[in-house]
């Protein structure tokens, strides 16, 4: 196998090649030797970035396929980031997004990755955004980040995504309390999912209300996602949001400077010995985990 310098490699990325694209990928990905060079080289072309996030069965996949369908027939280019959750106890990931996006793996016009949250508590790791970059630079026409939809996932999307896509189905309404509190700050599009059952009316009328006590220029669109109803309003929102003043610049690059000045404080930190260290420490019956704690930085500082 020949070796590709770095530069030759982000030259190969930057003609939208998805062998080269996945070699990318996979080296930022596992932190492989070169990485780093290939970081600080890239030049995103400001491809904008949807995050699409909601609670889990709001039927998220299913939306993200039914605009993947829409956009690639008109020979568009998207890139799709699934992110699945990391196992907290063997660190290990399902990555079932590749599964339900099957109908697309032979599609000159997407490419897919799942990439697991790496223990981040919100579902976006430092690697996600670093995977956002250099996806950026493939000339892509958009590119969808599909997060996990627990936790602080629907927050943290907002650091990272140009346009923030809340996806809702009318059993939510005993939680439009909770939208109030955290949802309504980050989210630039509604979508009632699944709008077809019964009380979706009167839960997209209530959501509507709600968005314009709060800020009138937020959009609410109903949708079918597995018979693509209301799929091209969706679209059509996203693409006029795409071509506005993005004004969360500033925020979203302070939001993934953090998060990357984060993952490389914590980077020699092995999440895999420190449970074992721990389950050892813990059988002690003077156990204490600040303790424990203390002890554990001192020797990573020596």
């Amino acid at each position: 196998m020949s070796i590709v310098t770095i530069p030759q490699l982000i030259s190969q990325v930057e003609t939208g090649n998805f062998k080269d694209l996945a070699r990318a990928i996979t080296m930022v990905e596992n932190g492989l030797e070169g990485s780093a060079e290939l970081l600080r080289k890239l030049k995103p072309d400001g491809t904008p970035i949807i995050g699409i996030t909601g609670p889990p069965g709001a039927g998220k996949s299913t939306l993200v396929n039914a605009i993947i369908n829409n956009w690639s027939s008109q020979g568009k280019r998207i890139a799709v980031i699934a992110i699945d959750p990391t196992s907290p106890f063997n660190l290990g990931s399902l990555l079932g997004d590749r599964i339900r996006m099957a109908e697309h793996f032979n599609n000159k016009n997407v490419y897919i990755r799942s990439v697991a949250t790496r223990g981040s508590l919100g579902g976006l790791s430092a690697k996600t955004i670093e995977i956002t970059d250099v996806l950026q630079s493939a000339g892509f026409d958009y590119i969808i980040v599909e997060t996990v939809g627990v936790g602080q996932s629907e927050v943290e999307i907002a650091g990272l995504a140009d346009l923030s896509v809340v996806v809702l189905v009318p059993e939510s309404g005993d939680e439009i309390q909770n939208i109030k509190s955290g949802l309504m700050e980050i989210a630039d599009i509604f979508v009632v999912n699944k709008s077809d059952r019964e009380g979706a009316e009167t839960f997209a009328n209530n959501l509507k209300k709600l968005v314009h006590q709060k800020s009138g220029n937020l959009r609410v669109i109903k949708t079918v996602a597995h018979r693509a109803e209301g799929v091209e309003d969706l679209i059509h929102a996203i693409e006029e949001h795409s071509y506005s003043v993005n004004h969360k610049k500033p925020f979203l690059l302070a939001e993934k400077a953090w998060k990357l000045i984060q993952n490389d404080r914590m980077k020699d930190i092995d999440k895999k010995k420190l449970q074992a260290d721990l389950d050892k420490a813990c059988k002690n019956s003077d156990f204490n985990l600040y303790s424990f704690i203390e002890a554990f930085v001192k020797i990573k500082n020596s």
